[in-house]
């Protein structure tokens, strides 16, 4: 066996404990499941069956709406995320994959991305609990465990850093709060689809206005914070284009701001306290390495619904480093499964060159603008052919990376 030397680099690049995954893997011994088309309209998700044996699963998702869509497996209690594939442009399809254990869980379609969904509806998996017994699952399981550690220290690093940003915010001292806003958000972004697997954590902490307001929720968390340092103009409109940024809204006083920035702090404490917790690590271990894998996919699609349009950091212009920070999570979550993927034979070592050198791409296309080190440039600074570049590079990415989940587990 010969350790990873790009795992440790990612480590390196990131910050994450040290822990060490050896190479040289073997084929998985988890048994393929069913396979089952999912119909996307405006109305309804339609699945093409309700039942499945334990194993891996395969939903081929075809978007009949003319809206962007989104396809979620949730667990029992419907808010946990147990897989999900996002950005299924109309009449384009997608491939969730994932490694189901036997339980309840439901089916939910997102025509537009935004509000409850629709067409949402039980589905059972039956069986034994999956489990690796192959050469290659002590390998797997130090994937995962490494993944958790990643997770971990992203976790634990982005608890001071709100400490820090809340305590400027709450004292008034508006230009400190600023240099600190992006730098602390790039803990969460590396990380966000643990957040987002918790139902409602995600959207206290960084939901939007607009999504907020959509989905009928008390607007809290970053983007809260974000409007009272950089004040909107009175003409100024919100993300969505059309609502006036001060409609419904004005400048937190100082107890509006205590309240917001505690609750900031309150919501990201429970998220520590989740990601130590051993529902995370029988969470993790239950996903494998697909659930990685599917990690690497969500925060692309991250970059590709939020970032490249501007609408993330609506008012501070910041998309670049919530950008930069996604892909360097995915990329991360990516390297530990890479080889994997490489350990099934010419296609597999192929999709991986495809992959890594989209990355490439990427990351040098980002630094043409800045980096998280030394700062990017506001998004109002990019032009048009910047963002089309941006476009081209990750749809270039996504194609490979979508394929990603369903090598490794083969």
């Amino acid at each position: 066996m010969t350790t990873s030397h790009r795992i440790l680099g990612a480590i390196a690049a990131t910050g994450a404990a040290a822990l060490v995954l050896s190479g040289c893997v073997a084929k998985s011994d988890v048994a393929t499941g069913a396979t089952f088309d999912v119909s996307s309209t405006d109305s309804a998700c339609t699945v093409s069956g309700t039942t499945a044996e334990s194993g891996t699963l395969t939903f081929e998702v075809t978007n009949d709406s003319g809206q962007v869509s989104e396809f979620y497996l949730l667990a029992d209690d419907g808010l946990r995320i147990v897989g999900e594939v996002e950005n299924i442009a109309p009449s384009a399809s997608r491939t969730l994959t994932v490694v189901a254990q036997p339980g309840d869980y439901f089916t939910l379609c997102k025509p537009g991305m935004i509000g409850e969904g629709v067409g949402k509806s039980a589905f059972t998996v039956t069986g034994e609990r999956v489990t690796v017994d192959g050469p290659d699952a002590e390998q797997k399981q130090q994937a995962v465990d490494l993944y958790a550690a990643f997770v971990k220290d992203q976790v634990g690093q982005l608890v001071p850093a709100v400490e820090d940003l809340v305590a400027a915010y709450e004292a008034g001292d508006d230009d400190t709060a600023r240099s600190l806003f992006p730098l602390t958000r790039a803990f969460y972004e590396r990380i966000e689809p643990v957040a987002e697997a918790l139902g409602d954590l995600d959207p206290r902490i960084d939901y939007r206005e607009v999504d907020a307001v959509a989905e009928g929720l008390d607007w809290t968390g970053f983007h809260r914070i974000e409007k009272d340092l950089w004040v909107p103009a009175q003409d100024a409109l919100n993300a969505d284009g059309e609502t006036p940024a001060w409609q419904d809204w004005a400048p937190s006083t100082t107890e509006e701001r205590a309240d917001f920035g505690d609750l900031l702090l309150a919501d990201v404490q429970e998220l520590y306290d989740y990601v130590h917790s051993d529902d995370f690590t029988e969470t993790l271990d239950d996903q494998g390495i697909g659930g990685i894998s599917n990690g690497a996919i969500a925060l692309l699609d991250e970059v590709a619904t939020g970032k490249i349009s501007g609408e993330e950091d609506w008012w501070s212009g910041t998309d670049l480093y919530d950008f930069a920070a996604n892909v360097e999570g995915s990329k991360m979550a990516f390297s530990l499964v890479q080889d994997f993927a490489e350990a099934q034979g010419g296609e597999g070592a192929a999709l991986v060159s495809e992959i890594e050198s989209g990355y490439a791409a990427l990351e040098q296309s980002l630094a043409a603008h800045g980096s998280l080190t030394d700062g990017f440039v506001g998004y109002s600074e990019l032009t048009d052919a910047d963002k089309r570049e941006f476009t081209d590079l990750i749809n270039a990415l996504a194609e490979p990376l979508s394929q990603l989940t369903g090598t490794v587990l083969d």
